[in-house]
């Protein structure tokens, strides 16, 4: 069975970094389009960032140039690290797997990890 497994999430002040990681097992890793969401308390969920197999990535535009995601297909992991963090990027942040497709729906999920950002 898949499974998706965040880490590194926590509390920091505006203009801080953080960086948040997820491992994956039970897959065929380097198939995977792999994803970063969030939900922010009150708001729908919404993709931050994704990375196709073939490393192709996508931003949603409020991040643009302060958020990187990355893969590693050896270690089965993928990250995001994040800087310039602003209080409006404080939410629970997910990390999700689809096989092969960036455009629909994601299959697989993970627990979630908090973000919080204090102004």
């Amino acid at each position: 069975r898949l499974r998706l497994v965040e880490s590194g999430g926590g509390s920091v002040q505006a203009g801080g970094s953080l960086r948040l990681s997820c491992a994956a097992s039970g897959l065929k890793y380097s198939t995977y389009c792999m994803g970063w969401f969030r939900q922010a308390p009150g708001k729908e969920r919404e993709e931050v960032a994704v990375i196709s197999a073939d490393g192709t990535t996508r931003y949603t535009d409020s991040v643009k140039g302060r958020f990187t995601i990355s893969r590693d297909n050896a270690k089965r992991t993928v990250a995001l690290q994040m800087n310039s963090l602003k209080a409006e990027d404080t939410a629970i942040y997910y990390c999700a797997a689809n096989w092969r497709d960036c455009s629909s729906n994601f299959e697989y999920w993970g627990q979630g990890t908090q973000v919080t950002v204090s102004s």
